[in-house]
Formats: C-alpha cells, structure tokens, sequence
C-alpha cells in the first residue's frame, strides 16, 4: 500500500494520546470516587459496574478515528479486478516432435484436449485466436468470440515438420491489434505458447519476436510440454523406422515468457497441462489496477462511528463513550 499523502499519517500520533488521556482520566475518576466513599460501600450504591464493557465502544471510536486519519492520507493497493475485454492466441507446436506419446495419448493431443478446456474457462467477451506453427506459422483462427469456431479450430490441428517458433510468436503478438473496442483502444493482448521445444526453422528469430512483443505490450506465457523419454518414429527408405528421442527443450520458451513479462510453466502429464491452464485461465481473466482506498477507509469509519455509538447509547444510554 502507498499513500498520496504520507505526512498526514503522522496525525496517527493522537490516537495514542487519546488513549493516555483515557487512561489518566479514568485513574483520576477512580480516585475521586474514592475520595468520597469507602471502597467497601460501592457495591451497595451501585447496581452493576460497566466492566470492559465499557471499553468496547472506545476501541470502536479509536478505530473509527485511526481509519479517518489513514484516510485523509489518501491510500493507494494493486487490486485484483475482472477484465471486460481482452483477446488471447493459443500459439500451438504441430511438429512432428509433439507426436511423441510420453504424455497420453499423445503431446499434441493432450494440448488440444486442455487448451479446449482453456478455452471454455475464458470469459465470453474475450476474442480468441488460434496460431499454428510447424515448419511455418500460419493462423488457424483470427481473433473471434465464437467458441465453437475455437474448439473447431484447435481439433483440426495435424502434424507438420519443423518449429518455427519466433514465427508464431511474432504472428501471434499483431493479431490482438486489429482489434477495437468501442472507445477506439486495442483491449489487452496476451498469449500462450505450448510447445516441446527449441526453434528449428523459420524467418523470424525468437528473441527478435520477443522483442516485438514486448514492444506491443503483449505478455507471452509459454508451457513446455513432454519428458525427456519423448521419442518420435521416423520412416526411412527400404520399409525401416528410425526412432527418434525428442526431450522437451525449455531454454528458449524461459527466455520467451521472461522477455515479454509471461509465466514459464513445464508439464510433463496431462493433469499437470490442466492445471497450468487453469491456472491461466484465471490470470488472463483479471487484471491489477492502483486504486485510491480513501472511500473504503472513509465508510469504514463511518460504520465503526456508528456501531459504537448505537453500542453506548443502548448500554450507557448516551451516544458518546
């Protein structure tokens, strides 16, 4: 929390005055009472004493008082709130690596299942596109709110050869800026990367489209998919398979999402690729606003003026402690 205003926090220091005085008054009461009678004697001159009871509704205006007081300092917090517009890219490897069956049924599979799940956790007034990438990067679906033209689009996805990495990521990052919202703006972008590995191919390197995409102001998340058993087979010529290892390669999708201000995720099975993309799925569904607090503070106050005086007007019968 920050505050606009933080000398008026030193006003702070007569809440713990207050309660001083309170005390010294209350010591000084005491023994004027005592001053007059026996201590022995009170009991049959008064019904009840008040007890702590009594202290309930001064806490309350000392709080009310330190809530003003913080106030009047004008409070600042990063406050979580729904985002109303948005458009997000599913960047999604078809090579031929992600055929490899280390995570059931298989890599690309697997990644097509949860991204529909994805996809379905996205708010409905959020466009959505789809970016294949192989040997080329290619959109598979321009930025749309119809959800059945998503899930249509991410199950059409087939193998290819190649991963041209930088090539999705650039080609992802300017789709969200043909868009416009009412008021004219570009609502926010950000994209999610799912892949096994490094770039093999393309006209675009990775770092220049991160650099590209940073400049857009579009946060790329990457989710590295598949465990170093990965192996891929490969026909050769005569009728003989070569079987092929494919370890998931994570150096490149790290410097991805760490140069463009996205999250890094692995997932080595298909629950852990669900949970990464639900976890997504709510921080792409929210974003982080530096709001003023002064009103909360200000109706807080209110309320405890309010509870505490009701509490001593129904116990004391006056309003004030």
């Amino acid at each position: 929390m920050t505050f606009a205003r933080p000398l008026a926090l030193l006003v702070l220091v007569a809440v713990p005055l207050f309660v001083a005085t309170g005390v010294w008054l209350e010591r000084r009461r005491r023994a004027g009472a005592a001053s007059f009678t026996s201590p022995a004697l009170l009991p049959n001159l008064v019904d009840a004493f008040p007890g702590r009871r009594r202290l309930i509704p001064q806490a309350l205006f000392l709080l009310a008082l330190t809530a003003l007081i913080v106030g009047m300092a004008r409070p600042h917090a990063h406050i979580t709130v729904p985002r109303h517009e948005a458009t997000v890219v599913l960047a999604i490897d078809v090579s031929r690596s992600m055929s490899a069956t280390d995570v059931k049924p298989s890599r690309l599979l697997a990644a097509e299942s949860v991204a529909n799940a994805f996809v379905d956790r996205l708010p409905r007034t959020y466009n959505l596109a789809v970016v294949a990438f192989g040997t080329h990067a290619f959109v598979a679906l321009p930025p749309t709110s119809d959800r059945a033209l998503a899930h249509t689009a991410i199950d059409d996805l087939h193998f290819g050869e190649g991963t041209a990495l930088g090539d999705a990521v650039s080609l992802a990052a300017s789709l969200g800026q043909r868009i416009r919202s009412q008021d004219g703006t570009v609502p926010p972008e950000s994209v999610l990367l799912i892949s096994d590995g490094a770039r093999q191919g393309g006209q675009t390197s990775p770092l220049t489209a991160a650099d590209r995409a940073r400049a857009l102001g579009v946060p790329v998340s990457a989710v590295l998919v598949g465990t170093p058993a990965g192996v891929v087979t490969a026909k050769l010529v005569g009728g003989f398979n070569e079987r092929i290892q494919v370890p998931p390669s994570p150096g490149t999708l790290q410097q991805l999402a760490h140069a463009t201000g996205g999250e890094y995720f692995e997932a080595a099975t298909a629950a852990q690729l669900s949970a990464v993309y639900k976890h997504l799925a709510t921080r792409i569904g929210h974003r982080t606003e530096n709001r003023e607090l002064t009103d909360a503070f200000a109706a807080g106050a209110i309320a405890l003026l309010l509870v505490g005086g009701g509490l001593s007007f129904l116990w004391f019968r006056r309003v004030l402690p």
